[in-house]
């Protein structure tokens, strides 16, 4: 790949990160391996909680942070202050894409929801990151990896038939949950391109897991067979029978 000098497919772009953890940072991660400008506001003295997930440590950060966060400028904002509210505002104004995965209501009420930044910025992409959606009788509930991959079905279907389910070895609902919001983020700055809007985009870990069991719902619905942990195997092709 060296000596590739071309610029990325979002070279312009620039990205406001309010995310922390893995969806959302993994998300702007892949945006800034795009070639947009990923802007990441931490909390101050605090900042993102992979910072600490370690070890092992380089410079005093944590190889789970570097790696999810990579290429991006960061900056410490207290945007529940005035000051930094400002501050926040301007960059907003400036920018093309927003990307969050607070609880639902939380930057509502902080004077950030899309309502209100979309009279800040109408060209502005708004996606919203969070467990359960942005409606429904779940949409309140914080959202973790883990739990939502057993709730959706993932964890059921992995693992030996007679052992106990297991999970995957990666926290897989959040990074796929990411590259779904980096392709709507994709699709909606198209659409801007071609209208001049900016719009909402509402992306839920439960939804997006339960996408990736496209077959074994259709399977269910066409069989009333619920579907089964086989290991190594497979139930319809081979050679997964090792």
């Amino acid at each position: 790949m060296g000596g590739n000098n071309m610029p990325g497919p979002l070279e312009g772009i620039r990205v406001v990160d309010l995310s922390r953890v893995v969806v959302g940072p993994y998300c702007t991660m892949v945006l800034g391996d795009m070639g947009a400008d990923v802007i990441k506001i931490e909390i101050p003295g605090k900042g993102d909680e992979t910072r600490m997930w370690g070890p092992p440590f380089a410079g005093g950060e944590s190889a789970y942070y570097i790696s999810l966060n990579k290429d991006k400028r960061s900056l410490t904002l207290n945007f529940k202050k005035e000051k930094g509210k400002a501050v926040l505002r301007q960059l907003i104004a400036q920018s093309d894409v927003l990307v969050e995965n607070y609880r639902l209501g939380t930057l509502d009420k902080l004077g950030f929801g899309y309502e209100s930044v979309k009279e800040i910025n109408p060209r502005l992409i708004y996606c919203s990151i969070t467990g359960y959606g942005n409606t429904g009788p779940m949409s309140h509930v914080a959202g973790v990896d883990i739990v939502v991959a057993a709730e959706a079905g993932l964890i059921g279907i992995t693992g030996e038939k007679d052992r106990p389910p297991s999970k995957v070895g990666v926290a897989i609902t959040d990074i796929l949950t990411a590259l779904f919001a980096q392709g709507a983020i994709a699709n909606a700055l198209y659409h801007r391109e071609k209208t001049g809007s900016g719009q909402k985009i509402d992306l839920s870990l439960f939804e997006s897991q339960v996408a990736t069991l496209f077959n074994l719902s259709s399977t269910y619905l066409i069989s009333g067979e619920i579907p089964q942990r086989m290991g190594l195997a497979h139930a319809t092709i081979v050679p997964y029978q090792g």
